[in-house]
């Protein structure tokens, strides 16, 4: 189990090099040779930096998400990008959720995406507070 400690440094490190997508974008399919267009949910959230080795960590105590090296621009330092997708995703945010602050409208918006079109499994953000934040 990961400390409180180690979830405030990640919600911390969201804050400040974090992004969350959450958008609803049109986009086309293709299903037994017919083409269609759709609405399609994009949730997920990445870290991109050029310390390796935090995202190493991350990347180890979360035990989600894809950790890859970024196509390097020239002069630049090469950067790492930790990235996790749709119900990774919503597990990540319901951890950090207590500690978050500038990215908490977006971290709310996944949490409710998940919860509203599963109602069986609906956390409870207050219990969920009361029983892990100390």
């Amino acid at each position: 189990m990961m400390s409180e400690t180690d979830i405030a440094y990640i919600a911390g490190l969201f804050d400040g090099e974090g992004n969350i997508n959450y958008a609803k974008r049109r986009e086309k399919k293709k299903k037994n040779g017919k083409v269609y267009e759709t609405d399609c949910w994009r949730i997920s959230m990445e870290i991109a930096m050029t310390d390796k080795s935090v995202l190493v960590w991350l990347h180890e105590v979360l035990g989600v998400g894809t950790l890859n090296p970024k196509p390097r621009k020239n002069g630049h330092k090469m950067q790492y990008r930790w990235r996790c997708v749709f119900r990774d995703c919503y597990q990540v945010c319901l951890l950090i959720w207590p500690f978050a602050h500038v990215k908490l409208d977006k971290i709310n918006q996944v949490i409710s995406h998940y919860g509203s079109q599963h109602a069986d499994n609906v956390v409870n953000l207050d219990k969920y507070r009361r029983l892990y934040v100390r």
